[in-house]
């Protein structure tokens, strides 16, 4: 499981596939989750604006797993 080191309280969940190089653009959030599964602790969200707090643990389906820590 990887790491993804915040410094905030939270993140969104369109920043966090930017972060974890899910993606190359914060702008292809939306079509990325369109066609991909994200599971957030066990739940499916696609909602790019969904704040990530650490210790969440983020499955994304052919990229992996990640979990929030605080940097």
């Amino acid at each position: 499981m990887k790491q993804i080191g915040i410094s905030t309280d939270y993140i969104a969940l369109g920043q966090f596939l930017k972060l974890s190089d899910c993606i190359d653009t914060g702008g292809a959030a939306k079509f990325f989750l369109e066609e991909n599964e994200v599971l957030i602790n066990g739940e499916p969200d696609n909602r790019r604006g969904r704040k990530l707090y650490i210790g969440d643990k983020i499955d994304v389906k052919g990229f992996g797993s990640f979990t929030i820590v605080k940097r």
